[in-house]
């Protein structure tokens, strides 16, 4: 299971918050234990760095198995004496290459299965350290929290990241290539925290089974982060820069001394069984019961290459779809939400910017991608489920490899059974780095479809002095037996840096250009797209932004089909509250009729309007987090105000409640619309390691109510629990109508050899 990455979120309406809010508060729960665990020294005097370079290095210790660590948040244990001590962070936020406000102690040993770390997070106030939520795989983002990178390939693009806050809440993800997260990303490791007299503890326990590694590389690129929530610090090893992605670890420092370590036989087998109930309340009403066995085996062909095997593979766990009401004249890219297809996501990535999935603009930055997984599974929007499926993801021979082929039963109208394949090589060259992608296969079964595509990816992090350069090229050509064979590319520059930043895009989509396997929603496209940013840290707030964006898309023979300009300002305070204000100006040309949500025709024409936005987000150190988005006044020929409300409560480390609300109101020459869309989540966690989520959504377009409540146990790291109810139904109005009932109960446990 190979590490991967996410790029630099662009922004269409804009983004921002709240200026002044009331102060930060979280009280620390937990009480000091165990025998006293050292005291906080003297910083000692540091030398001038010059970040642009600074890259330390740190030893990890080598111990017997017999001497290992108890990983439960006591830092006491003598053997801890044994590992060098790593004290010398500096500042990222609020000032940059400062040195750190608190005092931070961590440590690494090893014996031939695990890396142990021990993080001393030193507060003058433990009073004060934040932790509201023990949800595995939560959001921390208001928490006290402490992070580990490690990239044991040596690739400084693709790391794996383990997070712990003060309350032992854990989180597991991969980062590729410099930018992206995938956070359902999981493996098994323990870790536990403490809050003790002078600050928080933490120890986790990260097996070597878990890591792709080459044994004839001793030294690791590693990267250590903490942050202080109530004094809105981010701390750091190395890549002491505010301008750089918590994703970079390209000037990462190194941790060095990993040898004779072990993978065992390198070998994972998943069983789960599971007893289920289906009830269909759509006439002739029919009930289900069955029991199902699946299974997935993880075999290291090499210490960095995994071989996967899944049978008959168990969605059951996975959240509700993301709630989106269409009021554009293109389809919508609904993300992927199964983690057998999400834990391997950044294998297949292809294109870089060209097909980032963080753009806000109307025009999806994933159209012509040519791989979409959730194709995988889903014909002519039918589910159709998966027999079986194998997968190869790592390195080998100095080449990173994505391949995926999948079996899948026949649909309605095809009885046929799909084999679906995509493969995915390439070859890092520096920093950067030069692939293809193949795919082949139909799901719908109606068509033969291949295609083939090439790109290079290249990045320079210090083109000048801690300043950092991205480019992408891609070529990708489709094949069918049903329509002429077409082709895309595309090329983007980037310059993610401070106080000066630029990205600009140009793609093209043939008219005929049909990726079975990817995602399209416009075609016969030139686009061009890029946004430059003026930011300053300096000026009293946390920062002060000033910005403008473009957006363009014409036909093939250049006529104007669609543009955005747009212009907006904002800050964050130290506080981390933001308010940022945008204005921008649209125009369509519109070929044929369209219907706004299904509902509202918008005739053919050309549309010029201008909008304006106000946005707000409170800091999300406070146990009531909201963000709040207003846009107003003119769409299509008519008027609209559309409000987004998003709120995160989280009264205390129990329970956490996430509302979100979307109201849209037009007034357009087809007719008059309301839209409401309400989603629910609420989170109850009874340890780290047990908890119950809620979720509902329902929006008046539709009528469609949808409701999921999920319940897991992971009694032993592998061995869980799991059981789920799930109802969907339609409400018009004051009707309630059944459309289906069922519920699962699965256990699941994993051998390792």
């Amino acid at each position: 299971m190979r590490p991967i990455a996410a790029p630099l979120t662009r922004k269409t309406a804009f983004r921002a918050a709240l200026c002044g809010a009331t102060a930060a508060l979280a009280v620390a729960a937990g009480s000091a234990a165990g025998a006293a665990q050292g005291e906080q020294g003297p910083s000692p005097a540091r030398p001038a760095r010059d970040f642009s370079t600074y890259q330390p290095t740190a030893k990890a210790t080598r111990i017997e198995a017999n001497e290992a660590p108890t990983v439960d948040g006591d830092l006491s244990d003598p053997i801890w004496q044994k590992a060098a001590p790593i004290t010398e962070f500096y500042q990222v936020e609020p000032v940059e290459g400062a040195d750190a406000s608190e005092h931070t102690d961590v440590r690494f040993l090893y014996d031939e299965n695990n890396l142990y770390v021990y993080v001393y997070a030193y507060d003058k106030r433990p009073e004060l350290v934040r932790g509201t939520s023990m949800n595995r795989d939560g959001n921390f983002g208001g928490d006290d929290t402490v992070r580990v990178y490690l990239d044991p390939l040596n690739t400084r693009r693709n790391a794996y990241q383990f997070v712990m806050n003060s309350l032992g809440g854990r989180l597991d993800q991969l980062i590729q290539n410099n930018s992206d997260f995938i956070r359902e990303w999981n493996t098994i490791w323990t870790g536990k925290s403490r809050v003790v007299s002078d600050g928080w503890t933490v120890e986790m326990a990260i097996p070597f089974k878990d890591l792709s590694f080459d044994p004839a590389k001793p030294d690791w690129v590693l990267e250590f982060t903490r942050e202080i929530r109530h004094l809105n610090e981010r701390i750091r090893w190395s890549t002491v820069s505010a301008a750089a992605l918590t994703t970079d670890i390209s000037r990462a420092g190194t941790l060095t001394g990993i040898t004779g370590i072990d993978q065992g036989l390198g070998l994972d087998i998943q069983l789960y069984g599971s007893a289920r109930y289906r009830f269909d309340w759509k006439e002739p009403q029919r009930e289900t019961k069955s029991f199902r066995g699946s299974g997935n085996a993880f075999y290291k062909l090499t210490p960095d290459l995994t071989g996967t095997l899944t049978v008959n593979p168990d969605f059951s766990d996975s959240p509700l779809d993301l709630l989106q009401v269409n009021t554009t004249r293109f389809n919508l890219f609904q993300p992927e939400t199964r983690n057998f297809f999400l834990q391997d996501t950044a294998s297949f990535e292809f294109g870089g910017r060209d097909f980032s999935a963080t753009n806000d603009y109307n025009y999806p930055a994933e159209n012509g991608s040519p791989f979409f997984s959730r194709n995988v599974g889903l014909a002519n929007g039918v589910p159709v489920s998966i027999v079986a499926g194998t997968k190869l993801s790592g390195e080998y021979a100095g080449l990173d490899i994505g391949a995926l082929s999948v079996v899948t039963n026949g649909t309605g109208d095809t009885k046929h059974s799909q084999v679906l394949s995509v493969a995915r090589v390439t070859k890092p060259i520096g920093e950067s780095k030069l692939g293809f992608i193949f795919t082949n296969g139909d799901p719908s079964g109606h068509t033969e479809n291949t295609l083939a595509g090439v790109d290079f990816q290249y990045r320079n992090s210090n083109f000048q002095p801690g300043k950092v350069l991205r480019s992408d090229l891609y070529y990708v050509r489709s094949f069918s037996d049903t329509k002429h064979d077409d082709d895309s590319f595309g090329a983007a520059i980037d310059l993610p840096n401070e106080p000066f930043g630029l990205e600009t895009r140009f793609k093209q989509i043939g008219t005929d250009y049909y990726p079975a396997l990817g995602f399209e929603n416009r075609t016969g496209i030139r686009q061009w797209d890029g946004i430059a940013q003026y930011r300053r840290r300096d000026l009293g707030w946390r920062w002060v932004d000033v910005a403008t964006s473009w957006y363009a898309v014409t036909g093939l023979n250049n006529h104007l089909e669609s543009r955005e300009n747009g212009i907006w300002a904002g800050v964050a305070l130290r506080s981390t509250d933001q308010i940022y204000f945008r204005v921008f100006d649209d125009y369509e040309d519109v070929p044929t009729t369209f219907k706004i949500a299904t509902k509202v025709p918008v005739a053919p024409g050309q549309y010029h309007w201008t909008n304006g936005s106000i946005y707000i987000q409170t800091s999300n150190g406070r146990p009531i987090f909201g963000r709040l988005e207003v846009l107003c006044c003119h769409y299509y020929g008519g008027n609209q105000i559309k409000t987004t409300l998003t709120l995160d409560m989280r009264p205390n480390a129990t329970f956490q409640f996430s509302p979100k609300y979307v109201y849209t109101h037009l007034e357009m020459p087809g007719g008059l619309l309301d839209i409401h869309a309400v989603s629910l989540s609420f989170i109850t966690n009874f340890s780290p390691d047990m908890q119950l989520y809620t979720e509902a959504q329902y929006d008046n377009v539709t009528t469609k109510l949808a409701l999921s409540v999920r319940y897991r146990w992971e009694y032993e790291p592998g061995q869980e629990i799991f059981a789920a109810i799930g109802q969907s139904a339609l409400v018009p109005g004051q009707e309630f109508v059944s459309r289906t009932t069922q519920a699962v109960v699965r256990l699941g446990h994993t051998f390792r050899f």
